[in-house]
């Protein structure tokens, strides 16, 4: 590790040339911080970390949003769930059909309430990725006056601004939370009508403080196209409050940027990805988070995404993309990314609503970037990196009026040692300088507080529990689950928990009934539950399907698609209510009429996905007799090597032989009928060894809670 210098004046001369000089003054002026954080949402990227026992649930909460002691994020950006896949699964809405309202269903609430908890000065923002099917079915949609640049014309409705603003009214009057913001929608286009209609209903219902934000695109050709717009329509630029945009590469032009400036408006980026492991994605988060504001103009940036409580087997895990790896709550065990520590050189020394200084950020001579950000006080904190620098080069700082004169402490992070105080600096007659070695974050600072927070004594990791029996009898309270059984994780639809048919206790439910407004290339619903590594076994369900209606057990499954695209591989044996049996391999085959987005996004899918022959083979099928709707029926699939076997109550009625899977977890899935799907019932879900008696039925483990306990009542 190199020396560290510092030194009152500019006398540490490890530099290969002389300091840069650095002038900052504390009235100078300069852009409003809005906060850097993370997105949590773009599909059930929680979903397990609901699932976590006491106390890591709550120290894994701490990682990322506790004040000056993990991350300490100053910004949190959600899903607002909306049934369908957005990436890494789906979330169940609070409005499945345009009758239904229910603000206990699934865990961004809870996520909400945790994180201002803990916090009480984060913001807050969202969007939706998908929407419930029945959203703009009464033809009350939006002309789309920017046609070129909008997709999923129903979306863009009426519908959607009454959608959004029940979900506010449920956050605010059942968990006492506003967003301090709120986004159009995210990824798919812009309606200038709908921005303009939505703004109006958002003052006209109460909520004139939440800020909008438009227009969150991703391809490069038309991510701002519409700001000219906004130029000379004073309507449309009325409407928005923010100019936002998804912005991980691109740099924003001049000309954005001036007239952005010119219209007072603050411009957000609102996902941003860094995909690297190690100290790679540490440096390289506070690289993006600097930048985005020196070259573009951003003053809030939020990255995709904050904690992986999703199963490792699915696309963007948690190993390059989160803070911290939250994928085994059955063990209790979770795992800190370097990563982490890149959010806390900026969350422990900042919070949203300080002001970038003017000439206090740029790049360094030598390589490498830095911001300087103001406390409404006389406070303040630099941070810099040096990803790009060859070797150690001296900076100078002269301080001026407007900011303390107290000392600096000094944090570093190199590859050896991440998050480290290393020393504290003295400033003499105003100025001090320091000498930075490549490859390394520093953040300089007179606020105090800061430490490398950590929990000692997390659980070892184990693998998910096997063999495993739910019969959902334990959930005798729902809506303090969120509705969502343990470890189910829903990769499209929303498998509910729900009183079963004949009064026989707790089931598991498909509820959308019409297929999503999805963001992803759609498939067909379905669920995930247990061990991409499982190889010879059986997993059954008690089904029961309405009229019109088809239900599977799945198996094998070690692939949910590539997070643009969910179509699985795997195997599945499925019913219809008519008697009509099907065993499938489904082989992820890539719809090429439903790519859609930039080139890249487009590689990306057809690299993750088996483009040649493939797609959904059946592997056998069958006429049973005796089968109808309103009944109950017990579906197995059975996995030895190469055998596959499906059994009917009880009896074997399909045999076939596959070689194209060799492992992977178990599922639940529902048919389609059009636009229609299925809303079967799943009970008495077991996964066990081949021709092996049930186990005794799965229960909770100690201090594994329910989010909503405590107020159970109010709901």
């Amino acid at each position: 590790m190199a020396a560290f210098c510092v030194s009152p004046m500019p006398a540490c001369g490890q530099a290969s040339s002389g300091p840069q000089i650095i002038d900052l003054r504390g009235d100078a002026g300069g852009k409003l911080f809005d906060g850097i954080g993370v997105v949590e949402g773009g599909g059930g990227t929680g979903v397990l970390l609901k699932d976590y026992p006491e106390p890591q649930r709550s120290q894994i909460l701490d990682m990322v949003f506790k004040p000056k002691f993990g991350a300490s994020v100053s910004a949190l950006y959600v899903e607002i769930p909306g049934d369908g896949n957005s990436t890494q699964g789906s979330m169940p809405s609070h409005m499945h059909t345009r009758d239904d309202l229910n603000y206990s269903r699934g865990y961004i609430w809870w996520e909400l309430e945790q994180a201002r908890k803990r916090n009480p000065h984060l913001t807050l923002d969202g969007a939706a990725w998908s929407a419930p099917g029945w959203i703009g079915d009464n033809g009350e949609v939006f002309a789309q006056n920017a046609g070129k640049y909008s997709s999923d014309k129903n979306f863009y409705s009426k519908d959607v601004a009454d959608y959004y603003i029940k979900w506010l009214k449920g956050l605010r009057d059942v968990y006492g939370l506003e967003l301090d913001a709120i986004g159009a929608r995210n990824e798919k286009g812009v309606s200038y009508d709908f921005v303009e209609y939505f703004r109006k209903a958002l003052d006209e219902n109460g909520f004139a403080k939440v800020k909008l934000h438009c227009c969150d695109n991703w391809p490069a050709a038309w991510k701002f196209n519409f700001v000219q717009d906004m130029i000379s329509d004073t309507a449309l630029r009325n409407s928005i409050n923010i100019v936002s945009a998804h912005n991980s590469e691109l740099v924003v032009s001049s000309d954005v940027q001036h007239a952005v400036e010119k219209m007072g408006k603050p411009m957000w980026d609102t996902e941003q990805h860094v995909y690297k492991p190690g100290f790679a994605g540490l440096i390289g988060t506070v690289k993006s988070f600097n930048e985005q504001f020196i070259r573009s103009g951003f003053t809030k940036i939020v990255d995709w995404y904050g904690i992986a409580g999703l199963y490792a087997m699915e696309p963007f895990s948690g190993e390059k993309e989160a803070t911290v790896r939250a994928n085994w709550p059955w063990s209790g065990h979770f795992e800190t990314n370097e990563k982490l520590w890149g959010y806390a050189h900026y969350g422990q020394f900042t919070e949203a609503g300080w002001q970038y200084l003017n000439d206090g950020s740029g790049t360094l001579a030598g390589g490498g970037s830095f911001v300087t950000l103001k406390s409404p006080k006389e406070d303040y904190s630099i941070i810099l990196e040096t990803a790009d620098a060859k070797a150690p080069q001296q900076v100078q700082w002269k301080v001026g009026a407007g900011l303390s004169s107290g000392d600096l402490a000094v944090w570093r992070s190199t590859e050896q040692a991440q998050f480290v105080r290393v020393a504290y600096i003295k400033p003499e007659n105003g100025s001090f300088a320091m000498t930075l070695e490549p490859n390394a974050v520093y953040s300089l600072t007179t606020t105090r507080g800061q430490q490398k927070g950590h929990f000692d004594a997390v659980p070892t990791q184990k693998p998910f529990p096997f063999p495993y029996y739910e019969t959902f009898e334990e959930y005798s309270h729902p809506d303090a689950w969120g509705y969502l059984p343990r470890y189910f994780a829903d990769i499209a639809g929303a498998f509910e928990l729900t009183p079963c048919p004949g009064n026989r206790g707790q089931c598991l439910r498909q509820m959308a009934p019409l297929r999503t407004i999805s963001w992803a290339p759609d498939w067909l619903p379905y669920t995930i539950v247990g061990d991409s590594q499982w190889m010879d076994y059986e997993v059954s369900a008690d089904v029961y399907l309405g009229a019109g209606e088809s239900a599977a057990v799945m198996g094998r499954i070690n692939d949910v698609g590539t997070g643009y695209g969910f179509i699985p591989k795997g195997y599945y044996l499925q019913l219809s209510n008519a008697g009509q049996l099907r065993l499938v391999v489904v082989r992820g085959k890539v719809d090429k009429k439903k790519l859609v987005g930039d080139a890249e996004q487009q590689a990306l899918i057809k690299a993750s996905h088996d483009d040649g022959a493939g797609g959904e083979k059946e592997l056998g099928s069958k006429q049973l007799e005796g089968i109808a709707s309103g009944q109950w029926h017990i579906l197995k699939l059975r996995f030895e090597g190469s055998k596959i076997t499906g059994f009917v109550d009880g009896k074997e009625a399909l045999t076939a032989s596959d070689d194209m899977y060799a492992n992977g977890m178990a599922g639940l899935m529902a048919g389609a009928d059009g636009k229609r799907l299925s809303m079967p019932y799943y009970d008495n879900i077991a996964i066990t060894k081949v021709g092996s008696a049930l186990p005794a039925p799965a229960t909770a483990l100690p201090e594994q809670n329910p989010m909503y306990g405590k107020v159970e009542k109010a709901r």
